[in-house]
Parts: structure tokens; sequence; C-alpha cells
């Protein structure tokens, strides 16, 4: 009988999850749907301010995917399609310094230090998008990361007040493994997540 009910319990946590994690990945592709796109679709009236999300750094270099999401906005810069950047992440030496790093890699490419704007408390998505509105009076954004992450980025902006349009930075570099890692902790962590951060913002 004990086994029984383990059994049984067992399912139930099983089903419960798959049903979380189906909610709330339906839930950001439709608060998402049309507003992802990759660079060269951007339209004619796009903002003209960029969010970067911040990411790994190791010993004072842009990982993969940082850098990734840096060259495009070098690229846009380039095209005159930016005024400000805002770079956004952790800058707490634990962190290796996200934020001057970033600055840094912009700069080298030739991205004027005047047009980079820092937020150094942009610890997680949910905490950019917050302050992008509320400390740097942001309404409406480009925000550049990567396929599995855009449409959350998106949805947690509107959330505190930013109209965003994703723009997804190609990464074909990145390993494999990190692709994957990336795409399941989204699915089973990250979106959920998000989502309660969502709704629990418009109860506040």
């Amino acid at each position: 009988m004990l086994t029984r009910r383990i059994s049984l319990f067992s399912l139930f946590l099983v089903i419960a999850a798959e049903a979380l994690v189906i909610t709330t990945s339906s839930w950001v592709l439709i608060a998402s749907r049309g507003r992802v796109v990759e660079p060269t679709e951007l339209p004619d009236d796009a903002p003209r301010t960029l969010i970067v999300l911040g990411a790994k750094v190791e010993d004072r270099e842009a990982g993969d995917y940082v850098r990734a999401r840096l060259d495009v906005a070098v690229d846009l810069y380039r095209q005159g399609r930016l005024d400000r950047i805002l770079n956004s992440g952790n800058n707490s030496d634990d962190a290796g310094n996200e934020v001057t790093v970033m600055r840094e890699y912009l700069v080298d490419h030739g991205v004027p230090p005047e047009v980079i704007v820092d937020d150094p408390l942009g610890l997680n998505t949910a905490a950019t998008c917050r302050r992008a509105a509320s400390e740097f009076g942001i309404t409406e954004a480009l925000i550049v990361t990567q396929n599995f992450h855009a449409g959350r980025a998106v949805m947690l902006c509107d959330a505190f007040g930013v109209a965003a349009t994703g723009v997804v930075a190609p990464c074909g570099h990145c390993s494999l493994y990190s692709k994957v890692r990336n795409h399941l902790r989204e699915a089973l962590l990250s979106r959920p997540r998000a989502v309660f951060d969502a709704v629990r913002h418009s109860n506040e």
C-alpha cells in the first residue's frame, strides 16, 4: 500500500511539473509572439535604445554568449540604428565584473563611451527590466540575447513597463552542450520563475 501511494504521488509530481512547464512556456510564447526578430529584420521605426543582457565572463574576457550579444550591439551601432546601449549585469568581483568587461568590449570595437550606460545591478533578467524602467527611464527598447531567452526577456520587460523587441544574437560558436543545458534550464526553471515574477509585479 505504501509503495502504491509513493508511486501515485510521484506520478502526480511528474504530471504537475509537466503542466507547469507547458503552461509557462506557452505564456512566454504568447506574450512575445511577433516581437522576437533577427538583427536583419528590425523595422525602420525600431527603438533606438538597446539593452544588452549580461552573461558569464572569465578572466576579464566575455564568454561566448555575451560576446555574441555584444557583437550584435556593435553591428547595430555601426549601422546607425542605436543612440544608447544599456549594459546590464552583475558587476561584482565574484561574477567577473560583467558590466565592466562588456563596456570595454564595446569601446574596443568602436562604440563611443558616451553612448554606453551601465547597470551593475542587473542581476537577472527581471531586475534588468525593472531597473531599465525605474532607474533609467526607458519605456521602449530592443533587448538582445539568444533565441532560447529572448521571449522571456520580452515578456518580463513588458511586465515592468518597457515595451521590448527581442533581438536574437546567433551563437554558432557556442558548444552543443551549453545550448542543450540552457534550453533545459530555460524551460524547467527560468520561464516558471519569470511568469511568477510577472504575475507578482502585476499584483503589486
